[in-house]
């Protein structure tokens, strides 16, 4: 494989920055379409795949969702173009016959065990919100991560009567450099790290 180059690791980590604010640009609907499409493909186990997105654009969503939130996130998002409610389908076994042809007993792996399924959907869930991160990084966009919110709100307001699970919610768009804060200092090598 080959490695990025600097640009690149500056677009996705060393320069971005979790947004607070946010410029007043739109974000098309084809982008958030690339974006998920980049962000599927990474790995998850048994290609399980149980993240579920709602992109939030709209004024009558962002007021669906603004009572779920914390005081401090209500702003910022009532401002950001897009929020993606970042979910995961607890039945997304579900799909493994599609997602896991080669193993056709794959989705009686998960059948009567509520704990796996909800470890497993939480964890590759959790993998690709992080995916999407990357890849709303890597086609222009800034993002502002949040778990400042009523995840039993937005499951009523957004999934009543579905297996879909609120993870957290990502802002998306064109950030306002204005409102950063300083870089937060990060954990060394040695303090985060050892080697077996």
């Amino acid at each position: 494989m080959k490695r990025l180059d600097d640009d690149a690791l500056d677009l996705l980590f060393r320069e971005a920055r979790s947004q607070n604010g946010w410029r007043p640009e739109p974000v098309p609907e084809t982008l958030l379409k690339e974006v998920y499409d980049l962000a599927r493909m990474g790995p998850t186990s048994a290609n399980c795949s149980p993240m579920r997105v709602v992109f939030v654009t709209t004024e009558a969503g962002k007021r669906k969702l603004e009572p779920a939130l914390s005081d401090g996130n209500k702003r910022k998002t009532a401002a950001a173009p897009v929020t993606a409610i970042v979910a995961y389908d607890l039945a997304f076994y579900d799909a493994l016959p599609k997602l896991f042809p080669h193993e056709p007993d794959a989705r009686n792996w998960f059948t009567g065990s509520e704990a796996h399924i909800q470890a497993t959907a939480m964890r590759n869930g959790t993998l690709q919100g992080a995916y999407l991160m990357l890849a709303a990084r890597a086609f222009g966009l800034d993002c502002g991560p949040m778990s400042g919110f009523d995840h039993a709100k937005v499951d009523v307001a957004f999934f009543a009567g579905t297996t879909w699970r609120s993870n957290f919610l990502c802002n998306l768009g064109y950030g306002d450099p204005a409102a950063l804060f300083g870089r937060l200092p990060r954990l060394s090598f040695e303090e985060a790290c050892r080697i077996a």
